[in-house]
């Protein structure tokens, strides 16, 4: 019974999230620049040029992921962890070294090299997490997604804390740090991620052990941020080691529960479904939550290879052919001769490349996902030049409105695709509006106008991510690269916002202030520095929002066809079950 148990756990989907969960967590390495970065500028010399050139090197590596989600079609996801976890200790292993002074210093291209190097590991590490999670929750990807690259985004903060608690004046070991504690985490997990096989059916308790995460994800950032304040804001002064390492004992114990809960609720449902099938009620098991909805399985070529599916699966094949042909009698969908698959079915990269739904998600995602990556690398001058000495403080910030907005983001957008039939880049519309919003307050430059404005864009940018649409307009079977390929757009439209629009102008106007008042220095003081960027970027996100609303347009017949018929078959089932208890 144990061993039978433990194996039921190995193969729970849960157990997969919980450890996707904890690789995205430590896994997020390219947010942690901001803490490393003065660390290198001082111990090797470099001017704010230079590091800005490493901040160029560390967004491409972090836009490498095409070739781990290509490599995830003929490799198995341990021997990606493994990838993953040789170049990240590689890369900042090395750095560590040069910076620690352990070897003779490196020519600058090679250090940005080596932090390219290292930081693409982390595109190995959310390749697994996000495709192995996404395929185990097909019915669940918006939350799935959004708590996923939410605790991507709350890496920095994580790390930060521990930074505080055990590396103030030994800043040399926190690079190690980086370089050893993801690679740990992923070859723990190695034998954990993994697409489990059986039925991926909704089942009742599967509503509550969401919540719960979303409980522990708001208790998380709360904590966060309150730690954020007592030791940045109010108590700085007073804040011991002891306390700090107190306050991180506490962070490891909310990031440890997750996995203890899902123990014991998996290991309880498992125990109430034996003594189910002992009383030989769960033929229809599968059946008693909602059907099969059609997602990238909806032609009839993979409806023909029903044997091939788990039991429990093939059960729902006749409500799916259903659901299919009223899809084609409303005009859904139509039959016809065809050349290459249609919305919602499994698209590959070159046949997804010649669809202008895809250039529609690609234009937004450069126009406001980029300006909300320029707005995080120049976090630490925008606040120096609104008169902040303490930039890190806004660093937290950003990092954990953004992990709140991937939270809010696909749950928000659950409720949307689930109750309305809304198309999900919905969201990605009112993100885009409320990025420009939050660009014009810094603008105006009025009093705690930088506290709003980052929690604008933070909440925003964490919005905007929009893994689980791909997922729904291109199918699951090429999810990986067309994800991977989807990450190339944001530090694209960053490196163009950062040196084209953000840092010409600063330089700009330090030059102007310079002339004005003397001086050698190349800072730039007031809102002036940054004044043109911002409504720049305001505007850009606008045009971001005009091509998110076309692609709302051109899928809305999509989400319908997909999510209509469970709305109408939810209702009815609700319905009937009133009807029962009268």
């Amino acid at each position: 019974m144990a061993a039978t148990n433990m194996r039921s756990l190995r193969n729970n989907r849960w157990l997969v999230f919980v450890g996707g969960i904890w690789l995205q967590a430590f896994g997020g390495i390219g947010y942690l620049f901001g803490i490393i970065s003065p660390l290198i500028k001082s111990s090797l010399g470099y001017n704010q040029k230079q590091i800005s050139a490493l901040g160029v090197a560390k967004d491409i590596g972090d836009s490498l992921g095409l070739i781990p989600g290509c490599l995830s079609h003929v490799f198995p996801y341990w021997a990606l962890l493994l990838v993953g976890a040789l170049l990240n200790s590689v890369g900042y292993g090395i750095i560590y070294l040069v910076v620690s002074h352990e070897i003779n210093s490196l020519r600058f291209w090679i250090v940005c090299f080596l932090i390219c190097l290292g930081t693409s590991g982390e595109t190995y590490f959310t390749t697994v997490a996000l495709v192995c999670s996404v395929k185990n929750f097909p019915k669940s990807r918006g939350p799935v997604v959004g708590m996923l690259k939410g605790f991507s985004a709350l890496c920095g903060a994580i790390f930060a804390q521990i930074y505080a608690s055990m590396f103030v004046g030994n800043e040399e070991k926190f690079i190690l740090m980086v370089a050893v504690a993801p690679s740990v985490i992923a070859v723990s997990t190695m034998s954990v991620l993994r697409t489990v096989d059986g039925c991926k059916e909704t089942y009742p308790f599967d509503e509550t052990i969401f919540n719960f995460f979303y409980a522990v994800c708001l208790l998380l950032a709360a904590y966060l941020m309150l730690v954020v304040l007592l030791q940045d804001v109010l108590l700085k002064k007073l804040m011991s080691s002891t306390v700090n390492e107190i306050l991180t004992v506490f962070l490891v114990i909310m990031l440890i529960f997750p996995f203890v809960f899902t123990v014991i609720s998996t290991l309880r449902n498992m125990n109430d479904r034996t003594r189910t099938d002992e009383k030989g009620q769960n033929l229809d098991s599968c059946l008693l939550v909602r059907t099969e909805e059609i997602t990238s399985e909806t032609d009839d070529e993979s409806l023909k290879d029903v044997n091939l599916r788990p039991e429990c699966d093939r059960r729902g094949v006749p409500h799916q052919r259903a659901d299919y042909l009223h899809a084609v009698a409303e005009g859904a969908l139509r039959i016809k001769k065809r050349r290459g698959p249609r919305r919602g079915e499994d698209f590959t990269l070159t046949q997804a490349l010649v669809k202008a739904d895809f250039w529609l998600m690609v234009m937004s995602l450069i126009f406001a996902s980029g300006t909300g990556l320029t707005i995080i690398d120049n976090l630490g001058q925008m606040s120096q030049s609104m008169g902040y000495k303490n930039s890190h403080v806004f660093v937290s910030l950003m990092s954990i409105w953004n992990f709140l907005g991937r939270i809010a983001g696909g749950y928000v957008s659950e409720i949307l695709v689930r109750n309305h039939a809304f198309p999900r880049p919905v969201s990605m519309i009112v993100a885009e509006v409320a990025m420009a919003v939050g660009l014009i307050i810094l603008a105006m430059s009025l009093a705690g106008s930088m506290y709003i404005g980052t929690m604008l864009i933070g909440l925003s940018h964490g919005v905007h991510w929009a893994p689980a649409t791909v997922s729904e307009i291109f199918g699951l079977k090429h999810f990986a690269t067309l994800y991977n390929f989807l990450t190339m757009t944001s530090p694209t439209g960053a490196f163009f916002f950062s040196s084209a629009v953000a840092g010409t102008m600063y330089d700009l106007e330090a030059q102007k202030q310079q002339k004005r008042y003397g001086g050698h220095g190349q800072e730039c003081v007031g809102v002036s520095c940054f004044f043109a960027a911002y409504l720049i970027m305001a505007g850009v996100c606008i045009a971001a929002s005009v091509s998110s609303l076309v692609l709302v347009y051109r899928t809305r017949v999509v989400y319908k066809s997909i999510y209509g018929r469970t709305m109408i078959s939810g209702q009815d089932q609700a319905a009937k079950e009133g009807f029962l208890t009268e």
